[in-house]
Formats: C-alpha cells, sequence, structure tokens
C-alpha cells in the first residue's frame, strides 16, 4: 500500500527531487544503504502459477517497467505485461487466459535481497480484475487473436492491457503505457482505471493520443513511460519504428518516435529517436529532468549465442523538431509527400528536422562484464548516477512452433538455466 510520508529535498545531478526527509531502512530504522551487488546480480522473488503441457509458469514476469517509489528509498515498483502467451497462427497462446496485468511493489534489502511486499492487480474502471488478452475491434485491436492451448478462440476484452511502461505518481496513483491500442491508462491506488487515452481512432475516450501512432505494429506498441519530474508531462516512447503507411513502406527501420503529453491540457508533441540497429527495441524511458532521459536500446538476442547490444542512452530533447503533423491524420507529418518513416535520415536533415541528441550513458556488457537475458526493460533510477535495471523473464514460457509453449532458457539453442527477473545495479 503507498503510503505518503513528509519530505524534504534531495540533490540528483543539479536536480530536486522529492524524496523522504529521513530515508529509513524499515527493518532496521537507519539511514537506508544501498547494497552492493555482484555484477550477477540478485533475483525477484516469484510464484508458480502453475504447470502446462510440462512447462512451468512463473510469476514472475515483473520486469516490464521498473520506477523508483516516490517516497520510500529502496523500495521500487515493477510490471508485468499481459500475461503467459506464445505465438499461435494469426495471434497468441494465452496458456493463463484470465491472467491479470499487475504491479509489483519490492524492496532492496541492506543485506542485498528482494521482498516483493505487495501487488496490485489492474481494473477496470467498475473494479473488476482486467486480463491481459488483446482488445477488439475498434477498442485498441492489434489484429491479434487470443487462442486457449487447446486452440480455441478466447474472448476479446475491452480493457484488456499489454502493459509495458509504468508512473508512479506522489499522489500514489499509476500511469501504464501498453502495446495494444497503444493505451496510457490512469490508474487509482488499487489499480482501478480512472481514464484511457489512446489514439484517435480507438473508441476508449475523450483524450487522445495522434492518430499515427496507431499505426504500431503487434507487440511493438508504447513500451516506455516516464513523468517529468514536475509531474506535469508524461513521455512514451514507441518500441520500433511505426508501419506507416505501412510495412514496406516504412524503409527507415532505424526510426522510433517520442511522445509528450501535458496532463492538464492533453497537448501533446513528437519527437524521433534513431536507433542504432534496424527494428531494435526501446525498452523503457526514465525522466532526468524535463528535457533530459534515460532510453534503453537493446536487441533481441542473448550474450550466450555471441555479440550483443544492451545499451542505455542519455537523451535530450530540447534541440529536436517537433514532428507531431496533422493530430487526426493517420500519416502524422509528410515530408517529400511522404511519411516520415519513408523517409531516410538525410532527407529528413535536408528538411530541417532534427532527432533528440543522444550519448551512451552505460554499455550493460561493459560495465556487468555479461548481461545474459535477451530482454533489458526495467530501469528503477536510485539516485543521479545510479541504476537498478531489471530483465523481463516472459513468466518463463517461450514459443515453440510444435510444442506451442516450452521453458524459457538464457538461450534458445544452448541454453539450460531458466532464465527469471533479476536486478542489476550500475553506474551511469
Amino acid at each position: 500500500m503507498f503510503i505518503k510520508k513528509h519530505f524534504s529535498s534531495l540533490t540528483l545531478s543539479g536536480l530536486i527531487l522529492a524524496a523522504s526527509s529521513c530515508i529509513q531502512d524499515h527493518d532496521l530504522g537507519n539511514p537506508y544503504q544501498l547494497p552492493t551487488l555482484s555484477n550477477q546480480g540478485v533475483a525477484l522473488p516469484y510464484t508458480v502459477l502453475g504447470s502446462q503441457l510440462g512447462v512451468e509458469i512463473r510469476n514472475g514476469g515483473f520486469g516490464s517497467s521498473a520506477v523508483a517509489h516516490p517516497y520510500n528509498a529502496g523500495q521500487f515498483y515493477a510490471l508485468t505485461d499481459r500475461g503467459p502467451n506464445a505465438d499461435a497462427t494469426g495471434g497468441k497462446y494465452f496458456p493463463v487466459p484470465n491472467y491479470t496485468p499487475r504491479i509489483g511493489l519490492f524492496r532492496l534489502t541492506s543485506d542485498g535481497k528482494i521482498e516483493k511486499l505487495s501487488e496490485i492487480l489492474i481494473k477496470d474502471p467498475s473494479g473488476n480484475p482486467i486480463s491481459g488478452r488483446p482488445n477488439p475491434a475498434g477498442k485498441g485491436a492489434t489484429g491479434e487473436i487470443p487462442y486457449d492451448l487447446n486452440n480455441q478462440v478466447l474472448d476479446f476484452d475491452e480493457f484488456g492491457l499489454d502493459t509495458e511502461g509504468l508512473v508512479a505518481m506522489k499522489d500514489g496513483t499509476f500511469w501504464v503505457s501498453d502495446e495494444y491500442g497503444p493505451h496510457i491508462a490512469h490508474l487509482k491506488s488499487d489499480g482501478t482505471q480512472i481514464e484511457r487515452i489512446s489514439p484517435v481512432n480507438v473508441n476508449t475516450g475523450t483524450r487522445k493520443l495522434p492518430a499515427v501512432l496507431e499505426r504500431r505494429w503487434a507487440n511493438r506498441g508504447m513500451e516506455g513511460l516516464t513523468i517529468t519530474p514536475d509531474e506535469k508531462t508524461l513521455v512514451g516512447i514507441m518500441q520500433s519504428r511505426l508501419y506507416n503507411p505501412s510495412n514496406s513502406a516504412a524503409t527507415n527501420r532505424t526510426l522510433t518516435r517520442i511522445v509528450t503529453f501535458d496532463i492538464a491540457t492533453g497537448s501533446t508533441k513528437q519527437y524521433l529517436y534513431r536507433q542504432e540497429i534496424d527494428n531494435n527495441s526501446n525498452s523503457e524511458i526514465t525522466a532526468l529532468s524535463a528535457t533530459q532521459f534515460l532510453v534503453v536500446e537493446r536487441d533481441g538476442n542473448f550474450s550466450a549465442d555471441g555479440p550483443v547490444m544492451k545499451h542505455i542512452y542519455k537523451i535530450d530533447i530540447s534541440q529536436a523538431t517537433d514532428v507531431s503533423g496533422d493530430f487526426n491524420s493517420l500519416d502524422g507529418m509528410l515530408v517529400n509527400g511522404k511519411t516520415l518513416e519513408a523517409n531516410s535520415w538525410d532527407q529528413l536533415a535536408a528538411a530541417g528536422i532534427v532527432p533528440v541528441q543522444k550519448t551512451l550513458a552505460v554499455d550493460l556488457i561493459t560495465a556487468l562484464g555479461d548481461y545474459p537475458h535477451d530482454k533489458l526493460e526495467g530501469m528503477w533510477l536510485i539516485d543521479g548516477s545510479t541504476l537498478g535495471v531489471i530483465n523481463d523473464d516472459d513468466f518463463a514460457v517461450w514459443s515453440d512452433p510444435i510444442l506451442k509453449i516450452k521453458q524459457k532458457t538464457l538461450s534458445p539453442t544452448k541454453g539450460t538455466v531458466i532464465d527469471g527477473n533479476r536486478l542489476y545495479i550500475v553506474k551511469f
């Protein structure tokens, strides 16, 4: 449960951020001391949801996003996505069809262990737990069809979310972003939905995101969400390029979009981010100031299988071009008569469009010697130079073209160790 404390100011990298006036270790009553973790990190606790087709399914899954508790030092929230799933023809298998996406509250103890303090189930506006199954047409559909493991088509969920980005507000509420609509949902402290904000053509509410964001491709939606330190502006990042106007026409495969949303007015802006590798994944964004952010950029590979890219960049949007264009147009801004994704970076530069500035803040392989997981997705900003990073373990479940699901290990071909959520501490 969220407990608000009296607070004063703590200086972080030149910023004044709210923090508890007496940073306490809740067990000992002493000032909290961040423990020293080995480069192998520390495991998050999990329970077992059950077994399907001989595969252990874990709960688990708390790695899609992470964020500091607004007041309690040593505590962080971590988010699951839509739940255990695997690829199916035309859609996804859901081994636990009614799994509810959730927010976990965790504590890193002074002796270097992680405790789960509580979890919050995400609920619809009536207070009923939602599922992670896809939305129906008109409500944020991606075209994915949900199946159970018997190949029976499951019901769509009007309020379903594939949650990926998380913001914890000082008033105890939360904001989450997702990969369906993409939606941004405001939640009460108990997880009940207050508001859902979606692209123009998605029928979920009156306040809207730019129509162009609807052209995300399935499972590549709004992967990261943060808020500026003054708690006035939400900032979301799309995982990869949009299929804008289509997959084949979106020839610039390193262009992805950042969108800002003014909470008071609903006004938005958009900026471009240039990825290092075609169709890379921007899995998280964390605010340092009103204009500077940390952004995860990664591939989907395991270090056991060869070279990998797990980078965290510091970006600055202050000199970047607002590329909002027509808010209501599916195409968005046009350059040379084409969508932004259909222009090269040279063509965009010639038109005066400047992407966000970026500098490498952390290379996880260099910082840790190895990073064995495929999905670097959660960032807990501990202080002005320290990050906790968490991987998404996919509930220990993987797709299999014959078996439907199999155990997720730390390599598709060589792995025997089951992937699990782990927290690593790095400096930036």
